[in-house]
């Protein structure tokens, strides 16, 4: 690359530290610029931390940097949208974290501005960029367990004290669809197809008033069904199996893909494995800052309709669950 993009970090939370270190570790990609938090004192320890040489004590300040070439947001689900529409009103390119927003309503607004200005805007969805689920793609193509009949997956977590507060708050659109629920929607869209036939869906509410563990099931037009298991709350081992009919592929820790197994039903078995160079991120990174640079608004990887297929399905199963959160109202 010619030109090193200079990025800006929206928030300073685990997520953002994240993405900071892995930034700072690709050679090939842009540098940290500066980072932004609602307090100035975290702004400049973020900065010191991860050698930023800008901090700011607002989210305006950053929004309006004329240095800053594209901007990651690492909020609560809850503040997606606005953050990302301040964002884009200051004509900054932004890479949001999953979800991309509360509703597909403030998705949409969102990507037409971001195509009226002409502005890069994309979710950041890291999974569906990674090298196993490329190869995965060539595998399932290639007929190793020939054709797909059924897709399982599994994800749960508990987390404690202050944390567990925080996932389940309904003023940060917590619960566990927005905040893992959709990997398990995501993956399937990758390997199912973004519109299924039917949905159908359970949710259990917790005390806070969102839900703690979700049962959803989707049919596809050629008859293929998926089961997603999202829970905070109970720890499940992360885990996906696609079923075919000549075998089926077991795929561990699914949102963070590194390997994947195949078991063909003659008895045959592999497993192919894709470590990270870092940790993941990388990927989205490096996606991000070649369309950027080749002045693409929009990634062919991870597109605007991808999200919104994804934000209508997480709609339908709040919608039948009943389900709003206060940002909506």
């Amino acid at each position: 690359m010619d030109k090193k993009l200079n990025w800006g970090i929206l928030s300073t939370g685990t997520i953002a530290k994240k993405f900071a270190a892995t930034l700072s570790q690709l050679p090939d990609c842009g540098n940290l610029l500066a980072v932004a938090s609602r307090s100035q004192e975290t702004a400049n320890q973020f900065a010191e931390d991860y050698k930023a040489p800008h901090a700011y004590g607002n989210y305006r300040d950053l929004a309006q940097d004329p240095d800053i070439d594209m901007i990651y947001i690492a909020t609560p689900h809850s503040f997606h949208y606005e953050n990302t529409r301040l964002c884009l009103e200051n004509n900054k390119n932004v890479l949001c974290e999953k979800s991309f927003t509360v509703n597909a309503a403030q998705a949409d607004d969102l990507i037409r501005l971001a195509r009226e200005k002409n502005l890069f805007l994309m979710e950041a969805f890291w999974t569906k960029f990674l090298p196993a689920y490329q190869q995965l793609a060539t595998t399932l193509a290639e007929g190793r367990i020939g054709d797909i009949t059924h897709f399982r997956a599994q994800y749960g977590f508990a987390p404690t004290g202050a944390r567990y507060v925080r996932k389940f708050d309904p003023k940060l659109a917590g619960g566990a669809l927005l905040d893992i629920g959709v990997y398990a929607i995501g993956v399937a869209a990758m390997l199912l197809g973004y519109t299924p036939k039917k949905m159908h869906s359970r949710a259990v509410f917790g005390e806070y008033g969102t839900d703690k563990f979700d049962s959803i099931m989707l049919e596809y037009e050629n008859g293929v069904t998926a089961h997603l298991i999202t829970t905070i709350g109970s720890v499940i081992d992360p885990q996906a199996v696609i079923y075919g009919t000549k075998g089926h592929i077991i795929l561990p820790n699914f949102s963070a893909l590194q390997e994947y197994s195949i078991a063909g039903d003659d008895g045959t078995k592999s497993t192919l494995e894709f470590p990270f160079e870092v940790n993941g991120f990388e990927y989205q990174i490096r996606e991000a800052e070649r369309c950027l640079l080749a002045k693409k608004p929009e990634s062919a990887v991870m597109t605007h309709q991808n999200t919104l297929a994804v934000m209508h399905l997480m709609d339908k199963a709040r919608s039948d669950w009943g389900l709003t959160f206060p940002c909506e109202v």
